[in-house]
Protein backbone atom coordinates (compact mmCIF):
# COMPACT_ATOMS: atom_id res chain seq x y z
CA UNK A 1 0.00 0.00 0.00
CA UNK A 2 1.37 3.60 -0.99
CA UNK A 3 -0.71 6.18 1.40
CA UNK A 4 1.30 9.57 2.56
CA UNK A 5 0.21 12.32 4.84
CA UNK A 6 -1.30 14.99 2.46
CA UNK A 7 -2.78 17.57 4.74
CA UNK A 8 -3.74 17.91 8.38
CA UNK A 9 -6.24 20.29 9.89
CA UNK A 10 -5.86 22.89 12.34
CA UNK A 11 -8.60 25.58 13.38
CA UNK A 12 -8.16 28.94 13.23
CA UNK A 13 -9.82 31.83 15.54
CA UNK A 14 -7.59 35.05 14.10
CA UNK A 15 -6.88 34.29 10.12
CA UNK A 16 -4.41 36.84 10.44
CA UNK A 17 -2.64 35.55 13.44
CA UNK A 18 -2.70 32.27 12.16
CA UNK A 19 -1.21 33.31 9.14
CA UNK A 20 1.58 35.29 10.55
CA UNK A 21 2.68 32.59 12.87
CA UNK A 22 2.72 29.88 10.33
CA UNK A 23 4.72 32.13 7.30
CA UNK A 24 6.19 34.23 9.67
CA UNK A 25 7.48 32.14 12.64
CA UNK A 26 8.17 28.75 10.92
CA UNK A 27 8.75 30.21 7.51
CA UNK A 28 6.00 27.72 6.37
CA UNK A 29 4.78 28.73 2.30
CA UNK A 30 1.40 30.02 1.77
CA UNK A 31 -0.40 27.93 -1.12
CA UNK A 32 -3.85 29.09 -1.13
CA UNK A 33 -5.85 31.81 0.83
CA UNK A 34 -9.39 31.12 0.33
CA UNK A 35 -12.69 33.03 1.70
CA UNK A 36 -13.00 36.22 3.80
CA UNK A 37 -12.87 37.91 6.92
CA UNK A 38 -13.01 35.22 9.52
CA UNK A 39 -14.25 32.39 7.18
CA UNK A 40 -10.68 31.54 5.72
CA UNK A 41 -9.38 28.36 4.49
CA UNK A 42 -5.52 29.24 5.11
CA UNK A 43 -3.41 26.23 3.31
CA UNK A 44 0.36 26.21 4.28
CA UNK A 45 3.44 24.25 4.15
CA UNK A 46 7.21 23.56 4.37
CA UNK A 47 8.87 24.99 1.89
CA UNK A 48 10.21 21.84 -0.66
CA UNK A 49 7.36 19.68 0.25
CA UNK A 50 4.20 20.39 -1.99
CA UNK A 51 2.90 17.01 -0.81
CA UNK A 52 2.30 18.27 2.81
CA UNK A 53 0.35 20.94 4.09
CA UNK A 54 -1.50 22.22 6.95
CA UNK A 55 -5.53 23.54 6.51
CA UNK A 56 -5.70 26.33 9.20
CA UNK A 57 -9.79 26.30 9.01
CA UNK A 58 -12.15 28.36 11.08
CA UNK A 59 -13.64 25.87 13.63
CA UNK A 60 -17.23 24.12 13.84
CA UNK A 61 -18.89 25.43 10.69
CA UNK A 62 -20.08 22.31 9.76
CA UNK A 63 -24.12 22.76 10.21
CA UNK A 64 -23.97 19.29 11.77
CA UNK A 65 -22.60 20.92 15.13
CA UNK A 66 -24.67 22.08 17.94
CA UNK A 67 -24.28 25.50 19.44
CA UNK A 68 -22.68 23.34 22.62
CA UNK A 69 -20.59 21.54 20.86
CA UNK A 70 -19.18 25.04 19.04
CA UNK A 71 -19.40 26.39 22.74
CA UNK A 72 -17.26 23.54 23.65
CA UNK A 73 -14.69 23.82 20.35
CA UNK A 74 -14.50 27.15 21.42
CA UNK A 75 -13.56 26.98 25.36
CA UNK A 76 -10.98 23.90 24.25
CA UNK A 77 -9.26 26.22 21.83
CA UNK A 78 -8.83 28.73 24.39
CA UNK A 79 -7.38 26.26 26.84
CA UNK A 80 -5.12 24.78 24.24
CA UNK A 81 -6.48 21.46 24.65
CA UNK A 82 -8.25 21.18 20.83
CA UNK A 83 -5.73 20.92 18.09
CA UNK A 84 -2.05 19.91 17.92
CA UNK A 85 0.39 19.12 15.46
CA UNK A 86 4.24 17.71 15.40
CA UNK A 87 6.82 19.13 13.18
CA UNK A 88 10.16 17.79 12.79
CA UNK A 89 13.50 19.59 12.30
CA UNK A 90 17.60 18.70 12.32
CA UNK A 91 18.32 21.92 14.26
CA UNK A 92 16.02 22.12 17.04
CA UNK A 93 17.66 24.94 19.08
CA UNK A 94 17.77 26.81 15.84
CA UNK A 95 14.32 26.94 15.13
CA UNK A 96 13.41 27.12 18.63
CA UNK A 97 15.23 30.63 18.59
CA UNK A 98 14.15 32.04 15.45
CA UNK A 99 10.05 30.85 16.49
CA UNK A 100 11.14 32.27 20.04
CA UNK A 101 12.60 35.82 18.51
CA UNK A 102 9.08 36.43 16.81
CA UNK A 103 7.16 36.74 20.09
CA UNK A 104 5.28 33.16 19.53
CA UNK A 105 4.17 31.74 22.77
CA UNK A 106 6.42 28.89 24.35
CA UNK A 107 5.08 26.51 26.15
CA UNK A 108 8.29 24.30 26.50
CA UNK A 109 11.90 24.85 25.47
CA UNK A 110 13.46 22.68 24.19
CA UNK A 111 13.92 19.40 26.12
CA UNK A 112 15.55 15.80 26.34
CA UNK A 113 11.81 13.98 27.32
CA UNK A 114 12.41 10.54 29.00
CA UNK A 115 10.89 8.28 26.07
CA UNK A 116 13.98 9.44 23.91
CA UNK A 117 12.98 12.40 22.07
CA UNK A 118 14.26 15.78 22.24
CA UNK A 119 11.67 18.41 21.43
CA UNK A 120 10.04 21.71 22.25
CA UNK A 121 6.16 23.42 22.21
CA UNK A 122 4.64 26.33 21.20
CA UNK A 123 0.98 27.99 20.84
CA UNK A 124 -0.33 28.97 17.77
CA UNK A 125 -2.20 32.26 18.21
CA UNK A 126 -5.44 29.78 18.45
CA UNK A 127 -4.07 27.90 21.21
CA UNK A 128 -3.23 24.68 18.94
CA UNK A 129 0.04 23.34 20.41
CA UNK A 130 3.04 22.87 17.65
CA UNK A 131 5.56 20.49 19.23
CA UNK A 132 8.92 20.35 17.15
CA UNK A 133 10.42 17.06 17.34
CA UNK A 134 14.40 17.07 16.74
CA UNK A 135 15.42 14.48 14.06
CA UNK A 136 18.53 12.61 14.80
Amino acid sequence: MDITIHMASLPHSDPEESLAFYRDALGFEVRQDVGTGTMRWITVGPAGQPGTSILLAPPAVDPGITEDERRTIAEMMAKGTYGWIMLATEDLDGVFDRVQATGAEVVQEPTQQPYGMRDCAFRDPAGNTVRIQELR
